[in-house]
Parts: structure tokens; C-alpha cells; sequence
């Protein structure tokens, strides 16, 4: 780790305002990077393409894109020269096609969080997930954002982990329209936390904003708690067809040991979400209930969800 005491500074004129955000054209790193372009902050988009459609898309709503490998910490040294800030989120080693292996995560994470102290930057946030902590969850890629989590902990710098509830995007695509079904992880009557992935975005720019107030802090973040029955009940009324609620069959969790321990994560609490919703509604006024999600933000995923307008009437 390098020291940051003789640390030359490389800072530009505009570094007081200027974030790099890593995974700009994913979920988390879109939204970071419009909540921070809303609040009036420079982005600097970090992506592997600056010529694809996506960070073309960036650069039209005012980013400035630059190249940036995780495999590669020069070209993160130089993307992150002169900011004031680094937001850093890595593809999970558990999602599918996502063509990493646990260590990989890993070491890119420690890549960026060294890359971002070795630059100058002030004020590193890193986004982890809701169970990561100092007890192992049993689950691999969960237990590298740990891992991650404690490297960024040891910097000589300004840091803050955010750590997202499970994400209301992600009911959608356990909901089947055609068979009138949500299936997921908790019990009927069990309530989980979740998210609005734009609120991971807006909660970074706040954070990023008062880092007097935040930095050191670990932040979970949550908008709504809810039990699958009323999940089901308000994609009901949003999609106006009827839709209930069955947890994963004992079948499929019998032949997928991570499906397996993450129902057990729900329900010892862990995966399920511990977050103080009146603390951090009270801190982040913004962030959207299910409901509110479904009739905003989360009106176009759920259209594309059901194949097109809900039909007219009552569910």
C-alpha cells in the first residue's frame, strides 16, 4: 500500500468536482454516474470500450469517458489522475458469463482500491453487497466482497462501503407473467430489504458530497422491506393480472448448493437485510418504496417484463 504522506499529487483545477466511475455502463455504475451528473459533479466514465454504444450514450449526457482494464492498473492509474473521487463496483464472479473466477474479483477490486490511492484521489466508495461482513457466508462470491471490503479498510485514504440490499430489478426477472408467479428466496410471510438500483446511484452522490459524515462507514441501503406475499401483491395491482408468491421449490435447492445457502442467509437474517430504514430514510429521503419504483423508474422493466402494457381494469 502506498504511502500518502509523500504521495505527489496529480491534481487538475476541476478534481474538486470530478468522480471516475467504474462499470459505468452496467447497472450500479449508470446509475452512480447520472445521480452524480444530476448533483452537478464531473464524471469520469472508466469503461473498457470507450467506443461502444453505451459509453457513446455517456459521453452524450455530458461524461467524459476514458479507457480503463481491471486487469490492467496502469491504465486505472491513469484514468484516475487528478479526481477527487473513485466509485468502484467489479462484475460478481458468480453471475453467469461473467468469465471471472472468484480471485479475479478479487484482485480487481484490490486493483482499483490501490489504483485510486496510488493516484491521489480523496474519497474511494466501494460497493459491496448486504451479507458481506467479517463471518463468512459460505457462499464464494459473496465472500470476496469481504475480502475486498478489508483491503479498502486498510488504505490511507477516505473510504466508504455501501453495501445494496437485493435489488427490486432483480423480482422482475424472477417473476413469470405467463404462469402468474414470483419465485424467490424468502418465505411467503418472510420480509426482505430491498432496493432501487437508481438509489444505490443517489446515495453514492451523497455520500461522495459529505465525506466528513460518511467516510470510514459502512452503509447498507434499503428502501423498502417486504414479504414475498406483498411483493406479489403490489406487482398485482402495478401489472394488473393476478401474480403470487412461492418460494424456490426444496427440489431446486436440493440440486443448487449457492440457492441452498442463500434461502439459509435469508433466513438468518443476513441476505434478508438488517438495515435501519428510519436511519437512512431519514438520511436519504429519496429513496423509493416498491411500490413507488414500480410506478417510476421501475415502469419500463416491468413492461418489458410483461410484453407490454398491462391490460386495462382491475387485476
Amino acid at each position: 500500500m502506498s504511502d500518502s504522506r509523500t504521495r505527489t499529487s496529480t491534481r487538475r483545477p476541476d478534481a474538486g468536482r470530478t468522480v471516475a466511475v467504474l462499470g459505468a455502463t452496467g447497472q450500479q455504475g449508470g446509475a452512480v454516474s447520472a445521480a452524480l451528473l444530476t448533483a452537478g459533479w464531473t464524471v469520469r466514465a472508466v469503461v473498457r470500450d470507450p467506443g461502444g454504444s453505451r459509453a457513446r450514450s455517456l459521453a452524450a449526457a455530458g461524461a467524459e469517458v476514458v479507457r480503463g482494464d481491471l486487469a490492467d492498473p496502469g491504465s486505472l492509474r491513469a484514468a484516475f489522475a487528478g479526481v477527487h473521487g473513485v466509485f468502484s463496483v467489479q462484475p460478481s464472479s458468480g453471475q453467469a458469463g461473467a468469465g471471472l473466477s472468484h480471485d479475479d474479483e478479487v484482485r480487481y477490486g484490490v486493483a482499483v482500491a490501490d489504483a485510486a490511492e496510488d493516484s491521489g484521489a480523496r474519497h474511494l466508495v466501494y460497493s459491496s453487497m448486504i451479507a458481506a461482513g467479517p463471518v463468512s457466508t459460505g457462499v464464494r462470491h459473496f465472500d470476496v466482497k469481504s475480502r475486498i471490503e478489508e483491503h479498502v479498510r486498510g488504505l490511507g485514504m477516505t473510504t466508504t462501503v455501501v453495501r445494496p440490499a437485493t435489488f427490486m430489478e432483480l423480482l422482475l426477472t424472477a417473476t413469470d407473467p405467463g404462469r402468474g408467479e414470483l419465485t424467490f428466496l424468502m418465505r411467503p410471510d418472510q420480509a426482505m430489504q430491498l432496493v432501487a438500483v437508481q438509489d444505490i446511484g443517489r446515495v453514492t452522490a451523497a455520500v461522495l458530497g459529505a465525506p466528513g459524515q460518511f467516510g470510514g462507514r459502512t452503509v447498507e441501503i434499503a428502501g423498502d422491506a417486504l414479504t414475498g406475499t406483498e411483493i406479489a401483491d403490489r406487482l398485482t395491482r402495478a401489472a394488473r393480472r393476478p401474480i403470487t408468491y412461492r418460494r424456490l421449490p426444496q427440489a431446486l435447492l436440493d440440486q443448487d448448493e449457492v440457492l441452498a445457502r442463500s434461502v439459509a442467509l435469508v433466513d438468518d437474517g443476513r441476505l434478508a437485510g438488517r438495515a435501519d430504514l428510519a436511519g437512512l430514510r431519514a438520511a436519504f429521503p429519496f429513496l423509493l418504496r416498491f411500490d413507488q419504483w414500480l410506478a417510476g423508474p421501475g415502469r419500463a422493466p416491468l413492461l418489458d417484463a410483461l410484453g407490454g402494457p398491462p391490460p386495462a381494469g382491475p387485476a
